[in-house]
């Protein structure tokens, strides 16, 4: 009885031949509770951060911006994620920028600043049991002392963290549920058990403790040889884990989860990646949750992993969006289970490739998620994928135990079509009626099935966004904001160092409201921060173009700024990235480079600058060759830019140092 052949005028056919002959050879899969169930499921989620990832997502204008926010979290609508994981800011470079921290320098606290804490809030709002994760992936220079290593003053880097969870409660009554340790870095098993203590001696007994965000060893045989550190952890994440988990990590008897996973483009081969994955991971790894790195799309495409999100929103210019087929595959778990189900012990692999999972929650409901993606339509970005065969089989499902009553089931499927490349996603079939509690599938390749109690199921939908655009052409910003709800200006992305809004009350004149970059010491890094600071801005294609801004330099000995053109790089490549620099520096001097780092000289010479006067910078490059002005008289003359071609336009300091910048505008050609 295949259910292929049972849509349409087949379906009375289906149901008669279904209880006398099996007009299909089939492989049979038993769904049983009897001899008991297998680990609690845990969810599905998203991560927001780990390199400014939602950079762009805030200055989406309504509303465009709250439809977004629907497809990820809205119960029975898009993703319906069940968990938000975010960085806890650490003022470094993380993949494709820098997140603010709470705490600058050590007697500086502020819990506004950044945007992760309007997405927690936005997540609760729509989803009030949404699972709250942070995670540092960096730390503020402060809280090593000057050294690049967190763990050796760990009481300074606890208290550090547990400050970061009391201030989400006390200034947004957000519950933080689970905190880690250091993102892909060792972990000091010293610094986890006083992080436990911290929590706990702060009333924060309820939130647990992940370890290490990392792989899987060594840090199970570390739980496995001392209790006391066994205690203080709750959950074993790994990283990119392939699927596959190792024994030790079983013996822990520790929850186990993908704590990053996925960091695929986005395209169907993505989306048949987290397909494969968030089945498989239960089956091959015992893992009980799964979170994408990341969340969404919302940066720059041309920084590292451009469109490695489950939806894509990266023009908030235009207000263009794009909910990617991640979105729809998440919904095959998470719209018809909760964190809290349980997954019988009867999953597994299908005969000719692919795999099945089932769920219950315990009392009477099934859920029961199926896919038959094949090696080259589900390849991840990490780690290598095995060979494997998937081809299209009939498999026939039989419920027993407490699910052997069950009359009916609804069915959402969708199909990656990669041969006609005409995909449907999440599409509502007509619901299975079962015979003695027996199912046939005709599953083809590359396909997701979705079988289910649950009736609550919905593909929901918006009218489509504006049209994709390119970055204006022409783009200004006086940073005359007024309590800024974010502390970053619109567009701008921080690649090293920190950009805030700032009210310079010193100043009576035009330079009030200002945009103010605040480190002053290289943070305990997660990548290679240059040693400038930069944020960069605009379209990466821009070739011929204008940059004009107002500069004010706060260090007398050293203090120096740029603007910059045809930025090449960003994220982890910052230190490398090629552009034209225009900078000025508090000696009265002045200097034209072809690189951040200041090695290849193209014109310099006096400028009369100094610190504590605010000066207007002008850079024009067009073809080869560029020329710059200083409050308006010219500097220099067609310096020869050979390359790069096109890039961002950026502003930056010599060093972590504070500097203003205000009247900012690019005219591109």
């Amino acid at each position: 009885c295949c259910y292929r052949m049972a849509r349409g005028a087949w379906a009375a056919v289906f149901l008669l031949l279904g209880s006398v002959v099996d007009p299909c050879s089939s492989q049979t899969y038993a769904l049983n509770d009897k001899a008991g169930l297998g680990r609690v499921f845990d969810g599905i989620g998203g991560l927001s951060g780990g390199g400014a990832t939602s950079r762009l997502l805030v200055n989406y204008a309504e509303p465009y911006r709250s439809q977004i926010l629907d497809y990820l979290f809205k119960p029975n609508f898009g993703a319906s994620l069940h968990i938000l994981k975010v960085e806890i800011g650490g003022d470094s470079q993380t993949t494709d920028g820098t997140e603010p921290s709470h705490m600058h320098y050590e007697s500086d606290e502020n819990y506004f600043r950044g945007y992760e804490w309007w997405l927690m809030k936005e997540a609760k709002r729509r989803n009030p049991n949404v699972t709250l994760i942070g995670l540092p992936w960096a730390f503020p220079g402060w809280v090593g002392h000057g050294k690049n290593w967190p763990y050796d003053f760990p009481d300074i880097t606890a208290a550090y963290v547990v400050n970061w969870i009391l201030g989400a409660k006390q200034y947004h009554d957000l519950d933080i549920q689970y905190v880690g340790i250091w993102n892909e870095r060792n972990f000091d098993s010293k610094y986890i058990k006083l992080l436990r203590y911290t929590l706990d001696k702060n009333g924060l007994e309820g939130v647990r403790i992940i370890a290490s965000d990392n792989l899987w060893e060594p840090i199970t045989l570390y739980l496995l040889l001392d209790p006391e550190l066994g205690r203080a952890v709750d959950v074993i994440g790994a990283h990119y884990p392939g699927t596959t988990t190792v024994k030790e990590a079983v013996k822990t008897q520790k929850k186990l989860w993908s704590s990053e996973d996925y960091s695929t483009f986005n395209d169907e081969v993505g989306g048949g990646c987290w397909a494969r994955i968030l089945n498989q991971n239960y089956v091959n790894g015992n893992m009980t949750a799964t979170i994408s790195w990341n969340l969404v799309a919302s940066y720059y495409e041309d920084l590292p992993f451009g469109r490695d999100g489950l939806m894509t929103a990266e023009e908030p210019w235009s207000g263009n969006y794009v909910v990617e087929s991640p979105i729809w595959i998440t919904a095959h778990t998470t719209q018809f289970t909760q964190p809290g189900w349980t997954y019988l012990q009867t999953v597994g692999h299908l005969a000719q490739g692919g795999s099945y999972v089932a769920l219950t929650d315990g009392t009477g409901n099934l859920t029961v998620v199926i896919e038959t993606m094949t090696h080259d339509h589900s390849v991840c970005i990490r780690p290598p994928l095995p060979p494997f065969n998937v081809t299209s089989q009939n498999a026939t499902f039989q419920l027993q135990g407490s699910f052997a009553s069950i009359k009916e089931l609804q069915v959402w499927r969708s199909q990656f079509n990669f041969k006609t490349k005409k995909p449907s996603f999440f599409e509502k079939l007509t619901p299975l009626k079962l015979v003695d509690g027996s199912f046939t599938l005709n599953l083809a390749e590359d396909e997701v099935y979705t079988l289910t109690t649950i009736t609550t199921g919905q593909k929901g939908s918006y009218p489509d966004p504006p049209p994709s655009a390119r970055f204006p052409k022409v783009y200004k910003d006086n940073f005359d904001i007024r309590n800024p709800p974010f502390s970053e200006a619109p567009d701008f992305a921080d690649q090293t160092g920190v950009f805030e809004y700032y009210i310079n009350l010193t100043d009576p004149g035009p330079h009030v409201f200002t945009l103010r970059q605040v480190l002053t010491e290289r943070p305990v890094t997660w990548a290679a921060d240059a040693d400038q600071t930069i944020s960069v801005i605009g379209d990466y294609q821009w070739h011929d173009l204008t940059v004009t801004c107002d500069v004010f330099m706060e260090s007398v000995k050293t203090g120096g700024v740029f603007i910059a053109a045809r930025v090449d790089k960003g994220g982890q490549s910052i230190r490398s990235a090629n552009g034209v620099f225009f900078w000025v520096f508090a000696d009265g001097t002045y200097k034209v480079t072809n690189d951040l780092a200041g090695q290849t000289v193209l014109a310099e010479g006096q400028s009369g600058t100094r610190a504590y006067g605010w000066h207007t910078l002008s850079l024009t490059v067009k073809g080869q060759y560029a020329l710059g002005q200083l409050n308006g008289y010219p500097l220099w003359k067609n310096a020869v830019v050979l390359t790069p071609k096109n890039g961002w336009a950026a502003i930056g300091t010599r060093s972590f140092e504070l500097a203003q910048f205000d009247n900012f505008a690019v005219v591109a050609g």
